[in-house]
Order: structure tokens, then C-alpha cells, then sequence
């Protein structure tokens, strides 16, 4: 190709037919594309925590920080397609995912395990709420397969929080 028509497929629209209208395609794929800067950090903040873990319980915990990992990572393609199905961009760089995350990342230099699920329980549950928000926003312009994907996201970030739960729950509490 030459150079002349590389530019001009370089500054073609990048929108996709859907029958969301303007408004529905605007504002969801704004939420989907920080969502996946959130998951994003939840996903890199997990995989950290598995990679950093130690104590008593190492292999349990490194074994379910990975499981986690795996689970959240899965959800990046579907979020950044799901926002291209209905016309609108999604994140461009690491850069671009900085600036969208909610979710704060951790660079200390050591964590205590107990600190780590803890920490990553809170994240999942901001990720919870989130979610719940982009649900009412996703229903509101009747968008059904967003809102039924992301019941699905919520169910599995629950079961996250429930599992970091109960390992964070100290001996005694269950006497």
C-alpha cells in the first residue's frame, strides 16, 4: 500500500452497526473501557500477590492467586470486544489503562499474605460495585448482552471475595 492510502484507512471511523443508538454506544463503551482498567489492575495486582506470596500457607494461597488470575484475565477479551460489537474504541496502552483505573495497584516491596487477600477481597469488592453500576447503565439502554455478561462477572467476583474471605478469617473467630 502506499503511503497515501495508509493514511486515509488511518483515519477511518472504527464504528460498528448496532442498533444501541449514539447515546448507548458513547456511555457503554466509556464503562466497559474502564472496566478493563480496573480489570486489568485487579488482574496484574493478583498475579503480583501469587508471584510474592509466602508463609505457612504458600501453596494454597499461590495456587488460588492463580486460579483468581486466570478467571479475571478471562474477562479482558470479552470486555474489550463487547465494547467493538457496539461501535465504540477500548483501551490503546498500558498508559491509557493508568489513567481509567479505579482500582489502586500495590508496589510494595513486601506484602504479608494475610494483607495481600485482604487487599485483593476490597479490590473485588469495588470491582462488585462497579459492576453493578455498569449493570444499571447496560439495562437502562437495553442492552442485554453487556447486562448478561456482566450478572456473569459478578457472580464469579463473589465467589473471589467468598474465597479471600474465608482464608483471610482468623482461628479463633471460628471457634
Amino acid at each position: 500500500m502506499d503511503r497515501k492510502v495508509t493514511q486515509q484507512h488511518r483515519s477511518l471511523p472504527l464504528s460498528t452497526p448496532t442498533d444501541l443508538g449514539e447515546n448507548a454506544t458513547r456511555d457503554v463503551a466509556a464503562a466497559l473501557t474502564a472496566l478493563l482498567a480496573d480489570v486489568f489492575a485487579l488482574y496484574l495486582k493478583t498475579k503480583n500477590f501469587h508471584w510474592h506470596v509466602s508463609g505457612p500457607h504458600f501453596r494454597d494461597y499461590h495456587l488460588m492467586l492463580d486460579e483468581q488470575g486466570a478467571q479475571i484475565f478471562a474477562m479482558t477479551d470479552d470486555i474489550a470486544e463487547r465494547a467493538r460489537k457496539i461501535g465504540g474504541p477500548t483501551l490503546k496502552s498500558i498508559g491509557h489503562a493508568a489513567r481509567l483505573q479505579r482500582i489502586l495497584d500495590n508496589d510494595a516491596a513486601f506484602v504479608t499474605p494475610q494483607n495481600m487477600l485482604s487487599e485483593l477481597r476490597d479490590d473485588n469488592k469495588q470491582l462488585v460495585g462497579i459492576l453493578r453500576q455498569l449493570h444499571e447503565l447496560t439495562s437502562s439502554y437495553n442492552d442485554h448482552a453487556t447486562t448478561s455478561l456482566i450478572e456473569n462477572w459478578i457472580d464469579e467476583a463473589e465467589l473471589r471475595i467468598w474465597f479471600l474471605f474465608e482464608s483471610t478469617r482468623a482461628e479463633s473467630s471460628l471457634l
